[in-house]
């Protein structure tokens, strides 16, 4: 399954809509609870979308298992972010319960890079061990 050019166009797209949230929240938001949480979401959303293009490397270092990460980011920034960008826009307070769930897509995604890494560090430990 080729996963490389939607993800590296929906992790564009994220990287896009991150810099116009994060510039508009910094020069149009007012309110400081309200740019608090833009800014929350905003480093939540840029760092995560930089993880999905990562996972790209892992897939192309030899760890398959990495395809399946992208969309746990990708899905986390919606959740997360999203939920952070809204209730900053007015959106009532109970997307709060959103949050969370974006969270723990995040997490997902980074056990999944986790897997995908002991999986390149055995590799690599095998083939070190074949050298000696």
């Amino acid at each position: 399954m080729r996963v490389i050019g939607p993800t590296a166009f929906l992790g564009a797209v994220s990287g896009f809509f991150a810099v116009a949230i994060g510039a508009f929240g910094a020069h149009a938001i007012q309110d400081p609870h309200a740019k608090d949480l833009i800014e929350t979401g905003f480093r939540y959303h840029a760092l995560h979308t930089m993880a999905a293009f990562a996972s790209l490397s892992f897939r192309n270092w030899g760890a398959p298992i990495a395809r399946f990460a992208p969309p746990f980011f990708l899905s986390g920034v919606v959740l997360f972010a999203g939920s952070l960008y809204a209730m900053a826009l007015g959106a009532p307070s109970w997307f709060g319960m959103i949050t969370p769930l974006g969270g723990v897509s995040f997490l997902i995604g980074w056990g999944v890079l986790a897997v995908g890494g002991l999986g390149l560090a055995r590799k690599s430990w095998r083939h070190d061990g074949e050298a000696s």
